[in-house]
């Protein structure tokens, strides 16, 4: 066996503690300016406010294309983890239902960036939207429900519908003079009963 086969073979190292943690120092830090400042921020921003050098991220992600996929992919992630730990430590289901959907926004305004980014790889983005509504989805389904069983919201808005709205209302969000996250807010106060 010649020494390409056999580490064709073996299994990947696992990254150690403090790779790990400087990745997701790194997506953290991408998130949040992709979020204020667009998908096109200078990497040495995003290593500035993940308090590492360039060097590193061209480490972990070697193109944009490949920080900006590993960014959605992490916003998915965390989304879809936040909403069961909202709806433990809210005052309502509405709150944690309206604090998801904040988080929710933050991840869409990112997702039209990648979309811009992915034009040439339809399929790509295909299947990173399937993987978005199969993870997202039925967490607000959860959030929805239960604000519905608490009596705080109408019962007759399915969770896709309103992830869709809400989509729908973000497409403007990178136009300072139209407030997506104002009319995302009048929208969540219509579920109201």
């Amino acid at each position: 066996m010649t020494t390409s086969s056999k580490q064709a073979t073996q299994p990947a190292q696992p990254k150690r503690a403090d790779a790990r943690r400087n990745e997701q120092m790194l997506l953290d830090a991408a998130a949040a300016l992709f979020v204020s400042s667009g998908v096109e921020v200078p990497v040495r921003e995003i290593a500035l406010k993940a308090g590492v050098g360039t060097g590193t991220i061209y480490r972990h992600f070697p193109t944009r294309a490949d920080l900006i996929l590993a960014v959605y992919r992490h916003q998915i992630e965390t989304c879809a983890e936040a909403g069961p730990a909202l709806l433990a430590n809210s005052t309502s289901p509405y709150a944690a239902l309206g604090q998801w959907i904040g988080l929710f926004v933050d991840f869409l305004v990112t997702k039209h960036g990648l979309a811009a980014a992915m034009q040439s790889d339809s399929a790509g983005f295909a299947t990173l939207h399937a993987s978005f509504l199969d993870r997202l989805v039925p967490v607000g389904t959860e959030l929805m429900s239960a604000a519905v069983q608490a009596g705080e919201i109408r019962s007759d808005v399915e969770a896709y519908e309103l992830m869709r709205g809400v989509g729908n209302l973000c497409i403007g969000a990178g136009d300072p003079r139209y407030p997506a996250r104002r009319l995302v807010a009048v929208l969540i106060a219509g579920l109201r009963p």
